[in-house]
């Protein structure tokens, strides 16, 4: 079986010609009754060696933190970095595997990180309550380096939006040292912060429309980091987060908030933006139930509301979708997939 994404190579390297990849795109598209862009797709499994090789990357990785980390905090983390770069060299730029390859991305970025924020930590000056806020700093900036680095070399499109995290970790980090007892100012950072990923997202998409390159990827894995960076803030500023007790006012509100955020989705065809807000509607189903006197069956009724909901969403995605596109903008409509 291959992927879009193994089509794609396959035109870089010159196997087949752009003209007869489309026509397979098309073809595909039709059989199953919806086209290729609509369908979200990214790899995450080329098979099941990248689940076995993915195994091994853990065992192997986490014996020799452990090792080195014996000498030193510093050596383990830099120590599980460098092997990460390395394994990077022949399972990501050689044999193209994709879980593998989100892996090391993760343990390489996580190395890094760990790394500078304990060099840092002898360096640099504490906060005034936080001792850790500007190790962090440093700690979260110097991941950003890193990501860049690794986006240049091995080009995995989880990569910019781990390094998008790490930037809003650092602004978090940076209000920490300045601030720490300003949590609204927290919140508002982290929703500005949100809304220039998901900004990021939508350049990359744009430059992909029909969704047959790598751009596409980038573009996925920004739209599910900005989705909670948006949500999360948003929720906690409604104060629907912050008690067990939540009014029907608020808690309606946070509903409305993700009724918002499903109209967004489906003018920039991405589902992904309503998954990884799920579990904050699901918080708010669950208190409005609560608030109406449903207490018992609270959590199955939320589940029932919120799978059907989303099923039937699913089912009648692309009619939906048309009409959400019907009252857009020209301007809009030139700038998203076509329905």
């Amino acid at each position: 079986m291959y992927s879009d994404a193994d089509l794609t190579d396959a035109v870089a390297a010159g196997a087949i010609s752009r003209q007869a990849a489309d026509a397979l795109r098309a073809f595909v598209a039709q059989r199953q009754a919806a086209p290729a862009a609509d369908e979200e797709q990214f790899r995450l499994l080329t098979g099941f060696n990248d689940i076995f090789v993915s195994i091994a990357t853990v065992l192997l990785l986490t014996s020799a933190w452990w090792l080195a980390a014996s000498a030193g905090s510093a050596l383990g983390t830099a120590t599980l970095a460098v092997l990460s770069w390395a394994l990077a060299e022949y399972f990501t730029r050689q044999r193209r595997m994709a879980l593998p390859s989100i892996l090391l991305l993760g343990t390489f970025t996580g190395g890094v990180f760990s790394t500078a924020m304990i060099l840092g930590s002898a360096v640099l000056p504490a906060g005034p309550t936080n001792a850790e806020a500007w190790p962090m700093v440093a700690g979260a900036l110097v991941a950003v380096a890193a990501t860049m680095f690794h986006w240049r070399r091995f080009h995995v499109p989880i990569t910019v939006a781990a390094g998008a995290l790490a930037l809003t970790g650092a602004a978090i980090a940076v209000i920490a040292a300045v601030r720490p007892d300003w949590e609204r100012g927290t919140m508002v950072a982290i929703l500005i912060c949100g809304l220039c990923v998901f900004a990021l997202a939508m350049w990359w998409d744009m430059s992909d429309r029909p969704r047959i390159t790598r751009r596409a990827d980038v573009a996925f894995w920004l739209h599910l980091l900005a989705s909670p960076l948006i949500v999360h803030p948003a929720f906690k500023l409604l104060g629907l987060l912050d008690s067990d007790d939540t009014d029907l006012a608020r808690a309606a509100a946070a509903v409305a908030v993700y009724a918002v955020l499903a109209v967004v989705a489906l003018v920039v065809d991405r589902r992904a933006l309503l998954v990884s807000a799920l579990f904050y509607v699901l918080y708010a189903i669950s208190a409005l139930l609560k608030a109406a006197g449903a207490v018992s069956f609270s959590l199955a009724l939320t589940a029932l509301v919120a799978g059907s909901a989303l099923l039937v969403l699913s089912a009648f995605w692309h009619a939906t979708r048309r009409a959400v596109l019907g009252v857009m903008p020209p301007a809009v409509r030139a700038r998203v997939p076509a329905a």
